[in-house]
């Protein structure tokens, strides 16, 4: 056995020292340990969760990639693309891509009773994943999308249906105006759908709606569409999946088609993932500052320690033990104390996103953090790496502190006692 480790474990579990006053100091470093652990783990759990649970209901309404009309501009007035490409059965086949499907777009004027709202009414086809607007509904059913007849039911979010004072089966009035004709065009919808979503700035302006009215109302061919919404697997591999996209779009051009882009979510979207991407900077801030009063805890700790052991010291310095042999019995015995400090932090912090996770105690106002409640993302690497460099760094910084044990005579010491 190492006797340095040995020496270690004996300091470590000596009944007798918890009654000294370098007991007290080490218990007080351990607490701060523990509690910046703590904050680190729910500071990282909450960022990457909220940063995915926001990003999430972004991609719900727009989806991670679309493939539209090079001619379209930023507006919800698109150029239509036929719906009938030759790369699509490659473009489902591509690796990372979960589902591909088609949507059209109209701004127009929602109305019921006397209330009257500015929307976005979203064709969607048969092909729809509806997974989104399910997690998120509040009442009602899908309806069915047919290329041979239209259905009149369309979707709306609680804020909408809230300010119109509208319930599901009731009629809506819907008003377009296109550039071709002098008298806006009329619409009758049936309410068939509630959702929430929270954000507030996508939840007033969507109508989701059958596609094949859109059509109608741009004047389209039934073949006609503003574009493809693209699903990928893993949002963290988005980047990858814009380029095979691109280049299949590339590829299949031809010199008397319509000319296609490829948009990614996080660039039609920008100023929102700009802004979720700046949470990350108060993460590293916290984490920083949380191991550093870690660390100098550990270093007054320490200092106290090897004080209050001088004469310990002395005497194996005495018996023959080299300085180094002398500063390792003193890290292993830090290395110790920051183990069962991480252990208690990994137990309460860990228990603490549990008990969000599942009981969502922690509630937050919608309005102002697009989400109903505090989230968490527990992920075993962030926990390996916050505690790892927790134990990195205050080792590290233990390193210095412990040269003190060089300057300790073995022969004052001894005379002194």
């Amino acid at each position: 056995m190492d006797v340095n480790l040995y020496i270690a474990r004996r300091i470590f579990s000596d009944k007798e020292n918890r009654k000294s006053l370098s007991h007290r100091i080490v218990n007080i470093a351990l607490l701060g340990i523990i509690l910046g652990l703590v904050v680190l783990i729910l500071s990282v759990a909450i960022v990457t969760g909220y940063k995915t649970e926001v990003g999430k209901k972004v991609i719900g309404f727009g989806s991670h990639l679309q493939i539209v009309n090079l001619d379209s501009n930023e507006s919800y007035e698109t150029s239509p693309v036929s719906q009938n490409q030759p790369f699509l059965p490659e473009l489902k086949s591509i690796d990372g891509v979960r589902h591909v499907q088609v949507f059209a777009t109209k701004p127009g004027i929602i109305k019921a009773g006397t209330e009257i709202q500015g929307v976005v009414l979203k064709g969607i086809g048969p092909d729809f994943d509806w997974s989104f607007f399910l997690e998120n509904k509040i009442s009602g059913e899908p309806f069915t999308v047919q290329d041979t007849a239209k259905t009149n039911k369309v979707w709306i979010s609680k804020q909408m249906a809230d300010l119109l004072g509208a319930k599901i089966g009731d009629k809506l009035s819907m008003f377009f105006v296109n550039p071709s004709d002098v008298v806006p065009r009329q619409r009758k919808f049936e309410l068939a759908g509630i959702y929430k979503t929270s954000l507030e700035e996508f939840d007033r302006l969507f109508v989701l709606a059958d596609i094949n009215h859109v059509r109608k109302l741009n004047n389209w061919s039934e073949n006609e569409v503003s574009g493809f919404e693209v699903l990928v697997n893993d949002f963290r591999n988005l980047d990858q999946a814009e380029k095979k996209v691109s280049n299949l779009i590339l590829r299949h051009t031809r010199p008397d088609s319509p000319v296609l882009q490829v948009v990614s979510i996080k660039e039609k979207y920008r100023q929102i993932f700009d802004w979720l991407g700046l949470l990350d900077m108060n993460v590293w801030i916290i984490l920083v500052l949380m191991v550093l009063v870690a660390g100098f805890n550990m270093v007054s700790s320490l200092l106290v320690i090897i004080l209050e052991r001088t004469q310990m010291i002395g005497i194996l310095k005495a018996m023959g033990a080299r300085n180094w042999s002398v500063r390792k019995v003193f890290l292993y015995f830090s290395g110790m104390l920051i183990l069962k400090a991480l252990i208690w932090g990994n137990v309460v912090g860990v228990g603490i996103c549990l008990l969000q996770y599942y009981t969502h105690f922690f509630k937050l106002d919608a309005a102002s953090y697009y989400l109903a409640y505090v989230p968490v993302n527990l992920s075993i690497v962030h926990l390996l790496l916050l505690n790892i460099g927790t134990v990195i760094v205050t080792i590290a910084m233990l390193v210095l502190p412990s040269y003190f044990i060089t300057k300790i005579s073995p022969e004052k010491i001894i005379r002194f006692e």
